[in-house]
């Protein structure tokens, strides 16, 4: 029976329960459920009936509002994701898989930062500060005028960053932060909310830019209630593949910029180096291309990356034919391949086919669709693209080739790397680039077959 004052919070959701039960009505997860005593948040007030509320001061939607000042930290890569710069009095939500980098990036951050002017603060609840010294030194950063400390009692340090002013503080991590007014254990999601709710409100009434790590479940998703990130102001996202040198910064919500920018870095020996021309590392220009490849102008956020679309069509050992797709959507795939096999004639679907973008970069534009249906013919006929062709178009269920968005600046970074050609919608207009242009898949099949690219 539970306690006076006690309730059962589920640790997947953050629903709140009045009694125990194996399954949480909200999400459906099992064993979930933990009790928590419910207790008043610090400072906050006892209800009181004879209260009343101050008047709002309303303002019209024509009045001007002056551009929020940027903190630039330096690292450039960093500042296009945050949208120019880290804005004062924000919080930003950082997660990523255990391993990826994102102690190393932050603390990158923070040291380029600290050399610019600006006052920072590493705050780490998982690292003693022998192991953040040892860090900086072989990254080269140990000059670099950052203050650190090690602690996980929210309560000192609200106090430390009430007493000292900084410009800039990095916790690492949200799930290591532990609040004297609630006795739930660390990393719960009582604890989680109540941490992230004081540093949000330490960051807005003193204006000082806090930065979060936030660790990630087994589905991807950060660890806690899905509250904490709607109360910040950015959540970013540190993506990268094991095997690749490559990490992706990607922007998934940004009150202060846009959503859908990506930054990226290679991980070497001296930590993350900034790549300021993506589509230059995702390429492998040396030699012939093989069957099977096709290079993609892609645009991630306000910049166009081209990567290549690899495919390889076999024949099956078993009754039921697989499918491997990395990188991109394995649903769009199923769906190309339907379109290749009823609208275009190409037999697949005895045929294991296997789908990678090279350099593990994850596509999920719908203007990829051409350039994977190309990979896969190239692959099942056995013939290769020209070497300074690019492909892109999206591909509707009835096999016609629909034009995307920003095909000019797809084309201008294509040039830049040398291609010379585009197999694309019929619609476009190429400049110095040779125009393969299609209405339907059908006929750019055949081009490939046929090797006409004259």
């Amino acid at each position: 029976m539970a306690r006076d004052g006690a309730v059962y919070v589920c640790q997947s959701c953050g629903a709140t329960q009045t009694k125990w039960a194996g399954q949480c009505p909200a999400c459906n997860a099992w064993n979930s459920l933990v009790e928590e005593l419910q207790t008043r948040p610090p400072g906050a007030l006892a209800p009181s009936r004879s209260a009343r509320g101050r008047g709002l001061a309303f303002q019209g939607l024509d009045e001007s509002t002056p551009a929020p000042p940027r903190i630039s930290t330096g690292v450039d890569e960093f500042d296009r994701v945050c949208g120019g710069g880290v804005v004062p009095g924000s919080a930003i939500l950082l997660g990523g898989d255990p391993g990826v980098g994102k102690s190393t990036l932050l603390l990158q951050v923070a040291a380029s930062a600290a050399r610019r002017g600006v006052r920072c603060a590493y705050i780490s609840g998982e690292e003693a500060i022998e192991q953040v010294r040892g860090r900086a030194q072989r990254m080269g950063l140990a000059d670099a005028p950052v203050r650190l400390a090690t602690e996980t009692s929210l309560r000192d340090i609200l106090e430390s960053l009430k007493r000292e002013k900084f410009d800039l503080v990095v916790i690492d991590s949200i799930q290591t932060m532990w609040s004297d007014a609630h006795e739930a254990a660390p990393g719960s999601v009582t604890q989680v909310r109540a941490a992230t709710g004081e540093l949000v409100r330490l960051a807005k009434k003193h204006g000082v830019a806090v930065i979060l790590v936030g660790h990630v479940t087994k589905e991807g998703t950060i660890a806690g209630p899905r509250v904490i990130e709607h109360m910040v102001d950015a959540v970013l996202s540190f993506e990268g593949e094991r095997g690749y040198p490559f990490r992706i910064l990607r922007g998934t919500k940004n009150r202060f910029g846009a959503t859908d920018e990506i930054g990226v870095f290679e991980m070497g020996d001296a930590g993350l180096g900034e790549v300021t021309n993506p589509s230059a590392l995702f390429l492998d220009t040396s030699g012939e291309r093989a069957a099977g490849a096709a290079v993609f102008a892609g645009i991630e956020g306000s910049r166009p990356v081209l990567v290549e679309f690899q495919a390889l069509v076999a024949p099956s050992a078993y009754g039921t034919p697989r499918r491997a797709v990395v990188g991109w959507d394995s649903g769009r795939l199923a769906m190309v391949l339907a379109v290749l096999e009823s609208r275009c004639g190409l037999s697949l679907g005895n045929r294991d086919v296997y789908l990678n973008v090279a350099g593990g970069l994850r596509v999920s534009e719908p203007a990829a669709d051409l350039a994977a249906a190309a990979a896969l013919a190239s692959s099942a006929l056995d013939e290769a693209l020209p070497q300074d062709c690019v492909v892109f178009g999206e591909i509707s269920l009835s096999g016609d080739i629909r034009p995307v968005s920003r095909m000019e600046s797809r084309m201008k970074e294509a040039a830049k790397l040398g291609f010379k050609r585009v197999l694309g919608p019929q619609d476009l207009e190429g400049g110095s680039m040779k125009i393969h242009g299609v209405t339907r898949l059908a006929d750019a099949i055949a081009r490939i077959g046929e090797s006409r690219w004259e």
